[in-house]
């Protein structure tokens, strides 16, 4: 299947909010991207327009986005993006969404402490949420993949 995958630098504009669903716990938060650009003629870094995305990160993912994450805090944000209208109010609105497959703070911006949490048993691989249209499927192995680090002599 084809999906279209983005990686998005910007802030958590909302808090995030985790809540336990049938297919796993659930982190939702709206994501702030503002464009910059390089004015030569003021010689300095000029904001543009702020594009807003909801992203979501399901199981272990969420559970640690919202253990790790407030309100301003710079991110790099990777997933899966749809775009979907909606009729609300009387007018149609367009949404965008990510899938977030990986959440990391941007260290471009600011230093970090990595805390490793112990390990629980697997999940099962089925997701069930507002991307397949409320159906169970079999997760992408992204979804529930867990990375190891090892360490190197």
């Amino acid at each position: 299947m084809n999906e279209t995958t983005v990686t998005l630098v910007g802030n958590v504009a909302t808090a995030v909010e985790y809540r336990e669903t049938a297919a796993g716990g659930v982190a939702r938060f709206r994501f702030a991207v503002t464009s910059r650009r390089w004015d030569r003629e003021r010689a300095l870094w000029t904001d543009g327009s702020t594009s807003f995305y909801t992203v979501s990160a399901w199981r272990t993912l969420g559970a640690n986005l919202a253990a790790s994450v407030t309100v301003g805090e710079p991110l790099v944000v990777h997933g899966r993006l749809r775009v979907r209208e909606d009729e609300r109010d009387g007018q149609r609105k367009t949404f965008v969404d990510v899938a977030a497959v990986a959440v990391g703070h941007d260290l471009t911006r600011g230093t970090a402490a990595f805390r490793r949490t112990s390990r629980s048993e697997p999940q099962p691989a089925v997701a069930t949420d507002e991307l397949t249209g409320g159906r169970g499927r079999e997760a992408d192995p992204w979804m529930t993949a867990t990375t190891q680090l090892v360490t190197v002599p």
